[in-house]
């Protein structure tokens, strides 16, 4: 599950960020809710929390979900924070627009 968590995190930073090299730096702790059994399918749900110069954190929700009536029981949720990086490993700043997107999208969700 933490592997899905953090491919499936690195993949919104990634678009989030505008960029596909992104790398995990922490992750909060992570508590089981419900059982996850094999076969079952599993959903990931992504928000951003907060930027950082060179930083995003973000909010993952992974819920079960029943093929049969549709209903989702959520498994667990977690706190990653991604950099952003060039092609030597190193910090990057994320673009003022991106965070300015960001912030629009949030206020427009307030309103």
């Amino acid at each position: 599950m933490l592997s899905w968590l953090d491919e499936a995190g690195a993949a919104f930073a990634a678009e989030v960020t505008g960029t596909p090299r992104v790398v995990t730096v922490k992750i909060s702790e992570m508590t089981f809710r419900k059982p996850v059994r094999p076969g079952q399918i599993i959903k990931i749900y992504g928000r951003v929390v907060k930027f950082g110069n060179t930083s995003v954190t973000i909010e993952l929700e992974a819920r079960r979900h029943s093929p049969y009536n549709g209903s989702q029981k959520v498994v667990c949720t977690i706190d990653m924070t991604f950099v952003r990086i060039d092609g030597d490993g190193e910090p990057v700043p994320i673009n003022e627009l991106v965070k300015q997107k960001f912030e629009e999208g949030k206020n427009e969700k307030n309103s």
